[in-house]
């Protein structure tokens, strides 16, 4: 799947875009309909210890599938996220067979 990952105020390494990508990928599995997507990591100035934030937005046909998770880690959020996305894929797969 093709993903447009940015990170605002800092440089990602390229182990946790893999990883990312990884998650992102497990995806189709579920819906092979995913047309891309975009994944915004960004880190919360609020001094609190979960201030990793990432935002996932799924393209796929005629919709926007979007998540956004907060965690002490981009990994935990990413993990979330795409947990949350999986829901939604599956959600909006069962409704596209009952059409």
């Amino acid at each position: 799947m093709k993903l447009d990952i940015q990170s605002v105020h800092f440089k990602a390494d390229q182990k946790l875009l893999d990883f990312i990508q990884v998650k992102a990928d497990k995806l189709e599995q579920y819906f092979d309909g995913i047309l891309g997507g975009e994944v915004i990591l960004r880190l919360d100035k609020n001094g609190e210890k979960e201030n990793k934030i990432v935002e996932i937005k799924l393209d796929v046909p005629g919709n926007s599938l979007f998540a956004k998770k907060q965690k002490g880690s981009f990994e935990e959020a990413t993990d979330e996220a795409t947990e949350a996305l999986r829901r939604q894929v599956i959600k909006l797969k069962e409704k596209v067979k009952a059409h």
